[in-house]
């Protein structure tokens, strides 16, 4: 088997998605998601499995459509309510209001931490002249980049303040993606894409970007490796590690390259 690589020679742009790929988020986000969503099933359904309900109909999306994309899959809906709902209100926005305050609250206590595999990966890439974007569904993007030190390693940053203010749609569509592509002036067949979540690797396969790279999930519990592997091939990623680390960096950008 060939050795899991970026080549240089190919790609002159990287584009990462925030959560579980730069920031060690993903854990916090599941953990905060299961609490709202066991108080809201009990005594309507089983309860939230990460490594199924998460994975599957939550992770990646916006936090709205995550809400509803779960509900669906049980046979369960609820009124849209609004963003003026009290957190845990029977409404998607409660429930959505009830995770953000939750989460938020785990980044004010504990902060966020990088991947030190995915550091070491930004500073290989950016020796070797690429430039890198970050991405994220999350109105909190930013924020989780700042709170991790990270924000001097990307040339360009895409959240959910962006789509809200560019009306751009959520995973799976590739929006975001191209956004960031579009920033940094490069076509998406010249630019790769490093996600975790279905919906991203979806979206940079539709969009056409030179390189899907996937990494998985082990953080989260994941006793089906193998599984989540070929799901993730299904959805559009050219390669699957466990860990960035795992990649090797080829070739060199040259200054007028794009």
């Amino acid at each position: 088997m060939n050795e899991p690589a970026i080549d240089l020679t190919t790609v002159s742009v990287v584009v990462f998605d925030t959560d579980g790929v730069v920031t060690d988020t993903a854990r916090g986000h599941a953990a905060a998601w299961k609490h709202v969503f066991d108080a809201f099933l009990r005594g309507r359904s089983a309860p939230f499995d990460i490594r199924d309900d998460y994975l599957r109909h939550v992770d990646g999306r916006p936090r709205l459509d995550g809400i509803r994309t779960f509900l669906a899959s049980r046979g369960l809906e609820l009124p849209e309510g609004s963003p003026d709902d009290e957190p845990g209100a029977p409404t998607v926005h409660g429930l959505g209001r009830a995770k953000d305050r939750l989460f938020l609250d785990q980044v004010d206590k504990y902060g966020v931490a990088a991947f030190p595999s995915t550091v070491a990966l930004l500073h290989e890439l950016r020796h070797r002249g690429a430039r890198t974007a970050a991405v994220s569904a999350s109105m909190h993007g930013r924020k989780l980049i700042t709170s991790a030190a990270v924000t001097h390693l990307f040339d360009a940053h895409v959240d959910g303040d962006d789509a809200a203010l560019l009306n751009l749609p959520g995973l799976p569509d590739p929006a975001l993606f191209l956004e960031a592509a579009r920033r940094l002036a490069v076509t998406p067949s010249r630019a790769a894409v490093v996600g975790a979540a279905l919906p991203g690797v979806e979206a940079a396969r539709k969009a056409g970007f030179g390189l899907v790279v996937a990494v998985g999930r082990p953080e989260l519990g994941d006793e089906r490796a193998g599984e989540r592997g070929e799901e993730l091939r299904e959805h559009g990623a050219d390669v699957v590690v466990a860990d960035l680390g795992e990649l090797t960096v080829r070739g060199r950008v040259l200054p007028w390259g794009t």
